[in-house]
C-alpha cells in the first residue's frame, strides 16, 4: 500500500513555500523527515528550489504543479521538497552548482534529484508542461528518472559519486594554503589597470553596463571603475561607471513614479526589466550612488538615492522595523502587469500634460513591450525642457504633479505580492547603505533610521546577545546564520561606527568576526565556508568566492579583518585578510566581472589605506564634513574622550576638533578643524 501524505508546506513562514501549500503536488519542506523518508521508500528526490518574487517559477508552479496529474505522478514515484532559495541559500548553492555542472547553465526555478542521501545525481532549470523551447517536457523528465532509479542504479549511484566528487574539487583551488611574502606586485597600478582593462573589455559603451542581455545592475563592477578613475585619474572609468549609473536610472528597470530598481533587464537598454524589486539590489544600488554623488556633487544622484530609500521605506520596510525581501513581478497573473501603461489611459489621467509626459516618458499608441508601455527617460529633464521650450523649474513641476497623478491612478490597481519574511543579511545591506547615504548627504534622519535598523537587527537576530540567526517571519528567526550574514553585518556595523562614533559598534563587530574566524574559516586555508561548524544538514561544506547579485561574503570578510586590524591592532587579521585577497588574486585578474568586491579591496591595499582620527570637544561637524568625502580606502575613528583604541591613544581632546591623518599609527602634524 503506498505511503500516504500530505502537503506539508501549509504549516511553513516562507511566503514562497505558502505559495506552493495547496498544490496537490504532497511537499515536504527540506528536513531530516523528508530525507529518512525517501530512505524508508526508496524512491528518489525531487528537490524544487525558487522564490517568491520569481516569474518562471510561477509558471512552472502554473502549468505542471498544478496539474492533477502530473502531481499524482510526482507523488506516486519521489519524495518532493519545496526549498525558498533566500531562507536556504546554502543548499541553493550546492544544487545549483550542481544543475551548472550537469547543464552548464542554471537558474530557478531550480530542479533537482537527489538519491535519499541528499546528493544530487540530475536536474535542470525549468520544464514546460510540454516539450517546448528545445527542452524536454516536464512528464518526460520525471518519467526518464523513474525509469533510471528503477532500471539503473547503480548508474545512479555512479553519476552521485562523480557528481559529489567534481563538486568537492571545484573548492580546492580555494582551500591551500598561502604564505604572505610580497605582496606589492599584486597590490600594484600593473594589477589593477589590468583589471580595469577587462571590465571595460566587456562594457556596453553605447547602452551602458556591461556585456548583452540579460543585462544585470553590476555596481560592483562600477563602484571600482569609479574608484579608479578617481585616484588613476581615468576618465574613461569614470565616465562609464556614471554613464552606466544613469542607464539604469533611466531605463525601465527603474521605477519613476515611485523609486526602487527591477532586478536585470532583458534587452540590451535597459528598458524591459525582470520586473521584481529585490531589497539587495536597491540597497546595492544606494551604496554606489553615494560613492558617484561623492565624487560629482550631482543633483540626480542625491534625488535617486533620496528616492530609492523612500521606495523602500514605503514599500519595504515593516511596521516593527526590518525590511521584507522583495515585490513579485506579477500581479493577476501577469508580469509587470502593475507597472505598465497604455497611451490612452495616461492621456485620460494626465489630461493637457499628457503629450508631453508622454513624450518624456517614451509612450505611444503602439506601447513599446507587450502593447503596452514601460515608462523610460532617454533625455535629461534639462535638454527635455529646452527642446520643448520650457523652463526647468516649470518642466519640473508639470513632471512632479504628473507623476503624482499617474501613481495615485496605479495604487488603485492590484498590488504585486510581497516576500515579507526578513533576511539578516540583505537588511544589513540595507544598513549600511543607509549609512553611507547619511554620510553623503549629510542626513540626519537617515541617521536615526540606521541606528533604529541596527538595534532591530540585534534584537531580532540574536540569541543572547550573539548574532545567530538567517530569517524572521512571524516573530520567529530561523536557521542558522550564513557567512555573508555576518560579514554584511560587520560591514555594516564599521560604517556606522564612523558616524556615529560609538564604540558599541566596533564592539560588535569585533564580536562577530572573531565569532567567523572560529567557525567558519577552512581547515587548510584562509577562506571561509559558507556555513559554520553548527551546520550539519549539508552534503558538503561549500567555500563560495564569487561576487554575483550580492557580494561574496568572503570578499566582505576580507576588508572587514583588514579594517577592524587597523583599529584593533590585530596583526594576525591583517595577515588573513592579506592572505585571503592572495588566494584569490589569479581569478580576480583573470576574470574581474565575477569578483569586482575583491577587486576593489587590491585597489585600496595599492592606493594605500588612509587613517584618519578625529578627536575634541567639538567633532560633530568635522565628521560629517569627513564622511562626506569620497575616500573608500579611509580607515576612521572619532571620539570626545581618549579610548584604548590605537588611533585614539595619545590625542589632543582639549580643541573643539583635530584631524590626525596617519599610516600605521603615525600620524602627520594634526589640523585644527574651524567650522564653515
Amino acid at each position: 500500500m503506498a505511503h500516504q501524505f500530505t502537503n506539508d508546506l501549509i504549516h511553513e513562514t516562507s511566503p514562497y513555500l505558502l505559495q506552493h501549500a495547496h498544490n496537490p503536488v504532497n511537499w515536504m519542506p527540506w528536513s531530516e523527515n523528508a530525507l529518512m523518508l525517501a530512505q524508508k521508500m526508496d524512491k528518489p528526490i525531487l528537490v524544487s528550489i525558487g522564490y517568491a518574487a520569481c516569474h518562471w517559477c510561477h509558471v512552472m508552479e502554473r502549468e505542471s504543479f498544478e496539474d492533477e496529474n502530473i502531481a499524482k505522478f510526482m507523488n506516486e514515484n519521489f519524495v518532493n521538497i519545496k526549498i525558498d532559495r533566500e531562507e536556504r541559500p546554502d543548499l541553493d548553492h550546492i544544487y545549483m552548482e550542481a544543475v551548472q555542472v550537469i547543464s552548464g547553465s542554471g537558474g530557478w526555478p531550480l530542479n533537482v534529484f537527489l538519491n535519499s542521501n541528499g546528493k544530487p545525481f540530475y536536474g535542470g532549470t525549468y520544464f514546460p508542461p510540454t516539450k517546448a523551447y528545445s527542452r524536454s517536457s516536464w512528464i518526460e523528465v520525471l518519467n526518464f528518472i523513474q525509469n533510471l532509479w528503477n532500471d539503473n542504479r547503480s548508474l545512479v549511484e555512479t553519476q552521485v559519486n562523480q557528481l559529489m566528487n567534481h563538486l568537492n574539487e571545484l573548492s580546492i583551488p580555494y582551500k591551500s594554503s598561502f604564505i604572505l611574502n610580497d605582496s606589492s606586485e599584486l597590490f600594484s597600478k600593473k594589477t589593477c589597470t589590468s583589471i580595469k582593462e577587462k571590465l571595460m573589455a566587456n562594457a556596453d559603451i553605447e547602452n551602458g553596463g556591461f556585456g548583452r542581455a540579460p543585462k544585470f545592475p553590476q555596481t560592483f563592477s562600477i563602484a571600482y571603475l569609479l574608484g579608479f578613475g578617481y585616484f588613476l585619474k581615468d576618465e574613461a572609468s569614470t565616465n562609464h561607471a556614471l554613464k552606466s549609473l544613469d542607464a539604469l536610472l533611466n531605463g525601465g528597470i527603474y521605477d519613476h513614479l515611485n523609486g526602487g530598481l527591477a532586478r536585470y533587464s532583458t534587452d540590451d537598454y535597459w528598458l524591459a526589466p525582470h520586473f521584481e524589486k529585490m531589497l539587495y539590489d536597491n540597497a546595492l544600488l544606494i551604496d554606489v550612488l553615494c560613492d558617484a554623488y561623492k565624487i560629482t556633487k550631482k543633483k540626480q544622484y542625491k534625488i535617486a538615492i533620496e528616492k530609492t530609500i523612500d521606495f523602500c521605506l514605503s514599500e519595504l520596510c515593516c511596521e516593527t522595523g526590518g525590511f521584507y525581501s522583495a515585490i513579485d513581478a506579477d500581479s493577476e497573473g501577469e508580469e509587470g502587469k502593475f507597472y505598465v501603461w497604455a497611451q490612452l489611459e495616461m492621456e485620460t489621467i494626465l489630461g493637457l500634460d499628457a503629450a508631453l509626459v508622454c513624450k518624456y516618458y517614451g509612450v505611444s499608441k503602439q506601447g513599446n513591450w507587450e502593447g503596452k508601455n514601460i515608462l523610460h527617460i532617454k533625455k535629461s529633464t534639462e535638454k527635455f525642457a529646452e527642446e520643448n521650450g520650457l523652463s526647468i523649474d516649470v518642466w519640473n513641476e508639470i513632471l512632479e504633479q504628473s507623476n503624482q497623478k499617474l501613481l495615485s491612478a496605479r495604487k488603485k490597481r492590484t498590488n504585486p505580492a510581497i516576500d515579507d519574511k526578513i533576511i539578516l543579511s540583505w537588511n544589513a545591506l540595507m544598513l549600511k547603505a543607509i549609512t553611507k547615504a547619511s554620510a553623503a548627504l549629510k542626513h540626519e534622519g537617515y541617521k536615526k533610521i540606521a541606528i533604529n535598523l541596527f538595534d532591530f537587527l540585534k534584537n531580532t537576530f540574536s540569541t543572547n546577545g550573539i548574532i545567530c540567526h538567517h530569517t524572521f517571519k512571524n516573530e520567529e528567526a530561523k536557521f542558522p546564520a550564513f557567512l555573508d550574514d555576518y560579514a554584511y553585518f560587520i560591514s555594516a556595523c564599521i560604517q556606522l561606527q564612523e558616524l556615529t562614533g560609538d564604540e558599541k559598534y566596533i564592539i560588535e563587530a569585533e564580536t562577530n568576526s572573531a565569532l567567523v574566524m572560529d567557525n567558519f574559516k577552512s581547515e587548510d586555508g584562509f577562506l571561509f565556508y559558507y556555513t559554520s561548524v553548527v551546520q550539519k544538514d549539508v552534503v558538503l561544506r561549500k567555500i563560495e568566492v564569487f561576487d554575483g547579485a550580492i557580494p561574496s561574503g568572503n570578499s566582505v570578510m576580507a576588508e572587514n579583518l583588514y579594517y577592524l586590524s587597523v583599529i584593533l591592532n590585530k596583526k594576525e587579521w591583517k595577515s588573513s585578510a592579506l592572505n585571503m585577497l592572495i588566494s584569490i588574486s589569479n581569478q580576480v585578474e583573470k576574470f574581474p566581472q565575477s569578483f569586482s568586491v575583491w577587486a576593489s579591496s587590491i585597489l585600496w591595499r595599492f592606493i594605500g589605506e588612509k587613517e584618519v582620527a578625529i578627536t575634541g570637544k567639538k567633532i560633530e561637524k568635522c565628521v560629517e564634513e569627513r564622511l562626506s568625502k569620497y575616500e573608500p580606502n579611509r580607515i576612521l575613528q572619532s571620539s570626545v574622550v581618549e579610548k584604548k583604541y590605537p588611533l585614539l591613544i595619545g590625542k589632543d581632546y582639549s580643541n573643539s576638533a583635530m584631524v590626525y591623518v596617519c599610516k600605521d599609527y603615525t600620524c602627520t602634524e594634526p589640523e585644527v578643524y574651524f567650522e564653515k
